[in-house]
């Protein structure tokens, strides 16, 4: 059932700017978990790379507007971000994030086999917010994400890897985690929580 909204969302400084989501297999259930713990006020935009067959239509807001108090919608050339809200990249367009705080959609050659790839929306990340972006790394095979996740931690931003355990693909998130890159490594169940505190509080115990 999707939540509903009251729309009275607070007026949070973050300390950071934006959250940058990546998945591949098992990525729809996963990240429909992380962003279901996520309060209505979340102070940040969200953005997401999930690794889809580019033949298929998307239902990825459909899905994942169930399992969430914020805005779901598909990412539009030029759009600006907007705190509280949630935009995945279309099929077979790369998703980028500039540094006036819009959204880019390309359709140059695939990375790693895949477009949209985690890499480059990772590393336009870290190239436009520096230190106040945020990494997560969720469940997928292959290894696309592992160099994006070098770049934002180059810049000073924070990386969060799912962990083996809770993982049904651990291809991507290993990945991340052998580039030492990582600060967190957790098991899914606890990435909503670190996400809250490190955006709204600013800080991880």
């Amino acid at each position: 059932m999707r939540r509903e909204s009251t729309g009275k969302v607070p007026v949070t400084k973050p300390a950071f700017d934006v959250v940058a989501i990546a998945a591949s297999a098992g990525g729809l259930n996963a990240t429909g978990k992380v962003l279901e713990a996520l309060p209505e006020g979340f102070p940040a935009p969200i953005v997401i790379v999930q690794h889809l067959d580019r033949r298929h239509r998307s239902l990825i807001a459909e899905i994942l507007a169930r399992h969430t108090r914020l805005r779901v919608k598909q990412a539009e050339e030029g759009e600006p971000l907007k705190a509280a809200t949630i935009y995945f990249a279309k099929p077979d367009r790369h998703l980028l994030v500039n540094a006036d705080d819009t959204l880019s959609l390309t359709q140059t050659e695939l990375v790693h086999f895949v477009r949209p790839s985690a890499d480059l929306m990772f590393e336009s990340v870290a190239a436009s917010h520096r230190e106040r972006a945020i990494a997560v790394v969720l469940t997928g095979t292959g290894s696309d994400g592992a160099m994006g996740v070098q770049a934002i931690k180059k810049m000073g931003g924070t990386v969060i890897a799912q962990d083996k355990a809770s993982a049904e693909y651990f291809g991507m998130p290993g990945a991340a985690i052998q580039t030492g890159s990582v600060d967190f490594t957790l098991p899914l169940s606890e990435i909503p929580a670190a996400l809250v505190t490190l955006v709204m509080k600013g800080e991880v115990e």
